[in-house]
């Protein structure tokens, strides 16, 4: 083999002409996806989604994926891949249909955890927007305003308090952002917690 000073091969010198790849071999057998009318047909024509084709062809579903693209067939979007997605029995023919309560396999004895029942109470429902009303959407700690109902309800004195869960004294509101700090190490001073 022809190499230069370097050590490099030199371009357009071969070794062996017989052992090289010709025009149009590859190293690995040749797969059907790799044809775009085949890979049109299974998939636009017989309407069979990436993830079957994958299985067939004994591969991932990236695989399919990647030679779509790659031949420009338009794949289908997250809309209609959940339109066709099996998603169980409708109706009375679902074996989960109307089971409420003990008859539901999910029963646990009428048990509802405390801070669920809570939160879903009508006491807590009066102190939302009482909350709201009085902070005016502000968050008590960066002062950003937002009223798309993103901040969160914080307690200022522990919820494991019963008498001072509802006490509209003891709410404020805040960010997402300013929430996570107040619960965190980086609140050194305990600013908001009692």
């Amino acid at each position: 083999m022809e190499r230069n000073t370097k050590g490099q091969f030199i371009k357009g010198k071969h070794y062996s002409p017989a052992t090289e790849f010709k025009k149009g071999e590859h190293w690995r057998s040749r797969k059907p996806f790799w044809d775009r009318e085949w890979l049109l047909n299974e998939y636009i024509t017989l309407n069979k989604p990436a993830s079957q084709i994958a299985d067939e062809q004994g591969c991932k579903e990236n695989n399919i994926l990647y030679w779509l693209n790659k031949h420009n067939i338009p794949c289908r979007d997250m809309k209609e891949i959940r339109k066709r997605k099996y998603w169980g029995l409708k109706g009375e023919q679902n074996g989960m249909y109307n089971k409420k309560g003990s008859i539901n396999p999910n029963w646990k004895g009428g048990f509802t955890p405390e801070r669920q029942a809570f939160y879903s109470s009508l006491e807590w429902k009066r102190c939302i927007p009482a909350v709201w009303k009085r902070d005016n959407a502000t968050c008590r700690n960066c002062k950003t305003k937002d009223n798309t109902k993103t901040f969160a309800i914080h307690h200022i004195v522990s919820f494991a308090v019963k008498e001072k869960r509802a006490d509209i004294d003891n709410l404020i509101l805040l960010c997402r952002k300013c929430h996570c700090w107040v619960h965190s190490k980086q609140n050194r001073e305990n600013r908001w917690l009692k």
